[in-house]
């Protein structure tokens, strides 16, 4: 089987599409670029497809190798057979590949080899072919100064057959099957440290069970956490009856006198061996489905976040609220670069209200602030309400932002090279500004697992989530396209075909040669070649430079085709982009050529009917109640407006206003059934919600949406 046709059975589309995007792939082509701009080659694949491709493409090359040191090892153990070399071969499957190389794996000396060390394989090799032999009198030939009597002869011979028993490939796959579908997974508490402080978190699972085929993936991690934290002991079992049926069928023959004996190593072949082994197998397999799982709604979550509507380059007043220690004030110029900063402390115990209110009105007319981002945190609706008070000389927006990961980003290497003159809360503030011009540009420098926006994240692969989250990040960066002139260092570095080492000299580049003018100068930039410039030209936008094109998302290898275009309807370039009447008037198939087929040149003139088009929608002020301002304002039966927060398989949590979010279950996110929150909630989406429950002690808000 070639890697095509591996992946052809996974992925529904022409083997020639999968065929031409590996092999851009190997020339080291980005996702991004060929999902936008090889569309004609790949059958117009999405990235999620082109990503699946790659995968498959990697775990074919897993298996191949897997295979090659495989039939190696069985070879230097000359006990290659022609027919376990064909198996072997032509199997495309992990676990398949392993359950051959089983028996000739080295391992710990077993019972079965010191069975077999003295002597006893031709005995248990009678008793497996289950004749009418007299066992129990054969095996007195078998004694010798290390197997003492009839008894020894007969249990070391059923220790062989026990592992010819967890050896065999069909038992295995028969049990695994069963483990899949059937399995149950029952938990107990551990008694000494149910009264522990964190035990409670867990107590719905101190008596626990049910099928782990039905268990959800929230509700899985939550019970390996609770074992891994030791407040509770689990078992993965199946139902003894049906295990015994399967390896009976598959192992015992007709009646004989050697029946018992083979019975008997059954009973130890699975409870020994292949018990934990399977068992094991099935936790393992559940949990990476459950991984999955949990990273797909951490990456869903992101990106949502990451494309949150930006307010745009405007001049910004922005706040980290705070009682005691006073609200940390920064004004930010269109660019997001800090003008000034002051503490004011318009908050008990200082309650200097009035002169907080002076100086916020004069760096409002000093800076030419156009809008306001507090913080969510501690003394957020208060600092809001305070601000709401003053008597502008203007109109002026005001927001609250989450500062989810802003102490983060203002104790991080990026922050300390952005700003080594101001401490923490200067940062700190700066970030809560940024994230309301634009989140994307500021969210990238925050580690995503810091944002809070996942499901048990500390619980899952660790590797698998960082590849689907830096994934996500890449996607959103290069679907939004970026300013190269304002771009930080972080944020160009996930720009297609740039990385760390070139977004740094981009950067150095800029700053001892002004702002870019266009496009091709990206080629002076020191170590940034062809192939670089091919992957990342497209995802950068120039504002005002000397070509227009170059703040759009066409391809510099397609500006003669633009122009042809003009040339043809008797206009210029800059007249025909905007121009929806001359850009109706374009015939694609008159434009294609051996690189840009007909789905690229329809994008082409898509992109020129409205050039450099920002995907996200415009900021809006969103409203909390005024009446409630902590947990204790709360009432059930209340109807409030909300915002989402943070989405899980099991709910999404929504922001009220208050520092506790309240929890609206799947069940209660609209009448019927609901198999995907995502179906019903977006994060960020404003929501109107009814106080079920109000759990003080325990800080914990029930809500439905169902009203």
């Amino acid at each position: 089987m070639t890697n095509i046709q591996f992946i052809a059975k996974t992925v529904p589309t022409a083997a020639i599409n999968i065929q031409n995007t590996v092999q851009l792939l190997e020339e080291d082509c980005t996702i991004p670029f060929i999902s936008r701009y090889r569309k004609d080659k790949t059958g117009n694949l999405d990235e999620t497809q082109i990503e699946q491709i790659a995968k498959l493409n990697k775990e074919y090359e897993t298996i191949v190798k897997r295979k090659e040191a495989i039939l190696k090892s069985i070879e230097e153990q000359k006990a290659l057979t022609p027919d376990l070399e064909k198996k072997i071969v032509q199997s495309f499957d992990l676990q398949e590949l392993e359950d051959f190389y089983l028996p000739f794996k080295k391992k710990k000396k077993t019972k079965a080899d010191v069975a077999r060390e003295n002597g006893l394989e031709p005995l248990a090799n009678i008793i497996m072919a289950q004749n009418n032999d007299d066992v129990d009198f054969l095996a007195t030939k078998y004694l010798n100064e290390n197997v003492i009597n009839e008894d020894a002869a007969l249990q070391g011979a059923r220790d062989i057959i026990a592992e010819w028993i967890n050896e065999n490939i069909f038992v295995r796959k028969q049990l695994r099957r069963l483990y899949q579908r059937k399995a149950t997974i029952t938990t107990k508490v551990v008694k000494s440290k149910k009264e522990e402080e964190g035990a409670q978190k867990f107590n719905q699972y101190f008596d626990w069970s049910e099928p782990i085929s039905k268990a959800p993936s929230h509700r899985l991690l939550a019970m390996l956490r609770a074992e891994n934290e030791g407040f509770i002991k689990f078992k993965i079992e199946a139902d003894l009856d049906e295990v015994y049926d399967i390896i009976d069928e598959l192992v015992l023959k007709a009646q004989s006198p050697a029946t018992p004996h083979v019975q008997l190593a059954i009973e130890d072949s699975y409870k020994r061996l292949l018990q934990p082994a399977i068992a094991n197998e099935t936790l393992q397999e559940a949990k990476a489905k459950a991984d999955a799982n949990s990273i797909q709604v951490f990456a869903s979550n992101l990106s949502q976040l990451l494309l949150a509507p930006p307010l745009g380059e405007k001049r910004i007043l922005a706040i980290d609220p705070g009682f005691r220690s006073g609200c940390k004030v920064v004004c930010l110029d269109e660019k997001g670069d800090l003008l000034y900063n002051e503490t004011i402390y318009p908050h008990a115990p200082q309650n200097e209200t009035a002169m907080a209110m002076k100086k916020i009105r004069s760096m409002v007319n000093a800076y030419n602030i156009e809008a306001i981002s507090i913080g969510n945190g501690t003394a957020s609706r208060e600092t809001e309400f305070f601000i709401k008070k003053i008597a502008f000389d203007k109109p002026i927006q005001v927001f609250v932002v989450s500062e989810a990961g802003a102490s983060v980003y203002s104790a991080s290497k990026i922050a300390r090279e952005e700003f080594p003159n101001y401490d923490v809360t200067v940062r700190g503030s700066v970030s809560i500004g940024r994230r309301l011009s634009d989140p994307l540009a500021e969210l990238v420098k925050i580690d995503p697992k810091a944002i809070g926006v996942g499901q048990y994240q500390h619980d899952v692969d660790q590797s698998k989530l960082k590849e689907e989250l830096d994934n996500t990040v890449i996607r959103c960066v290069n679907s939004v396209g970026i300013n190269i002139n304002t771009a930080s260092k972080h944020l160009l570095s996930y720009v297609s075909g740039i990385g760390e080492k070139l977004a740094e000299n981009i950067v150095q580049y800029r700053s001892e040669n002004g702002a870019f003018q266009d496009r091709k100068q990206l080629k002076k930039v020191p170590r940034l070649g062809e192939k670089a410039f091919q992957q990342g030209a497209a995802f950068i936008r120039i504002k005002e430079g000397k070509n227009p094109l170059d703040n759009s998302a066409v391809h510099p290898e397609a500006y003669e085709i633009v122009e042809k275009m003009a040339k043809d309807l008797k206009i210029s370039v800059n007249d025909l982009i905007g121009n929806k009447e001359k850009t109706a008037l374009i015939k694609a198939e008159n434009y294609t050529n051996e690189t840009i087929g007909i789905l690229g040149i329809k994008d082409i003139i898509k992109e020129l009917e409205k050039p450099g088009l920002d995907p996200r929608k415009a900021a809006k002020i969103f409203e909390f109640d005024p009446n409630v301002k902590t947990i204790k304002d709360l009432k059930t039966g209340m109807v409030l407006p909300g915002i989402v927060n943070n989405i899980t398989n099991f709910g999404c949590f929504v922001d009220l206003g208050i520092k506790e979010s309240g929890l609206v279950h799947i069940s209660q996110l609209k009448a019927g059934f609901v198999s995907d929150v995502n179906e019903v909630v977006k994060l960020h989406q404003q929501v109107q919600v009814k106080v079920t429950e109000v759990d003080e002690d325990r800080k914990r808000i029930q809500l439905t949406m169902i009203l």
